[in-house]
């Protein structure tokens, strides 16, 4: 307790800065970028077997817009909402120790 005494504006510092970079990298991570993902690309492969299997030919789907199944357009609503929470909770958590940081103590 000696230590987190006398260093605690330093940790409180150090930890919210830490914190906004975190939500800051996350942000940036997740931020869409030009081109097919890897993700994209698995998922056009998955609707191409699927159409094999089940007799389509493939000259046709390529014609056609490739659409996501339900499960695929879930998991991504689903990780982009996850992503979006973990950005504002990271970016919260570090303004907060940073502004705690800078009270001034009486």
């Amino acid at each position: 307790m000696e230590i987190f005494n006398k260093y605690k504006l330093v940790i409180f510092r150090s930890v919210g800065a830490l914190m906004l970079l975190v939500g800051f990298g996350a942000h940036f991570w997740v931020t869409p970028k030009e081109g097919y993902t890897q993700a994209q690309i698995a998922a056009a492969n998955v609707a191409r077997m699927e159409a094999s299997v089940a007799g389509e030919s493939s000259a046709s789907k390529k014609a056609a817009k490739s659409k996501d199944s339900p499960f695929l357009e879930e998991f991504k609503n689903t990780k982009e909402k996850q992503m979006r929470y973990l950005t504002i909770i990271a970016m919260i958590l570090g303004i907060g120790f940073l502004g705690y940081s800078f009270i001034k103590k009486e």
